[in-house]
């Protein structure tokens, strides 16, 4: 297959960025990048250009740099919500994957993020709270909190019925000590009146 060298003048992901002298199949750049205006032929005329096409690259990655690091600023105070399916004993179906957090993103804060951008070192398969990591930039990184909720009605857990158990029984005890305490308090007032009847019994 024929190549030919262009001079990229805009940031194609995957080939290069501006001034980049880059080697491509032949037909990809007379049949796209050169008609798109997304490179220029590789030429001692044009060669002239790639100081200017350098300084525009450089405005453009500090552009998107502050970008990203206001992005990275604001992320670390949210919390991603992201509903899956559970089962019965409320285990996932399948994982929670990175294009499901960029449309929660989008979705929920209307932040637009590539979802090549969100790293996740081990896949999250359980409800809860997780933190993933965000790959902003070459020199900038985030952590984002999600949170991953059952979209099923919940239902009561073994564990939920032996904490409401215990619960209960914790509050019996309470209970009796009040009763214990009324009939305490009702004997003195069951004497006070035989006090006051033996009393009257004498002044007779």
């Amino acid at each position: 297959m024929a190549k030919t060298e262009v001079i990229l003048t805009h940031n194609i992901v995957g080939l290069g960025g501006e001034s980049d002298q880059v080697k491509v199949a032949a037909g990809f750049a007379r049949n796209y990048l050169l008609p798109q205006g997304l490179a220029i032929p590789l030429t001692g005329a044009n060669k002239r250009r790639i100081e200017s096409l350098k300084q525009r690259r450089a405005e453009r990655e500090a552009h998107e740099f502050n970008t990203m690091n206001e992005l990275a600023k604001g992320v670390s105070k949210l919390i991603c919500v992201v509903k899956v399916k559970t089962g019965e004993d409320g285990k996932m179906f399948g994982t929670v994957t990175p294009g499901m957090i960029a449309d929660e993103l989008k979705h929920q804060f209307e932040i637009v993020l590539d979802k090549k951008k969100i790293h996740l070192e081990l896949p999250i398969r359980s409800l809860g709270e997780h933190e993933v990591e965000l790959r902003l930039h070459a020199e900038l990184k985030a952590s984002l909190k999600i949170r991953v909720e059952s979209l099923n009605p919940a239902t009561a857990t073994p564990e939920a019925i032996a904490a409401a158990e215990a619960a209960a029984k914790a509050e019996k005890p309470h209970t009796e000590k009040r009763g214990r305490h009324a009939d305490a308090d009702k004997a003195p007032a069951t004497e006070a009146k035989g006090d006051k009847k033996s009393k009257g019994d004498k002044k007779a």
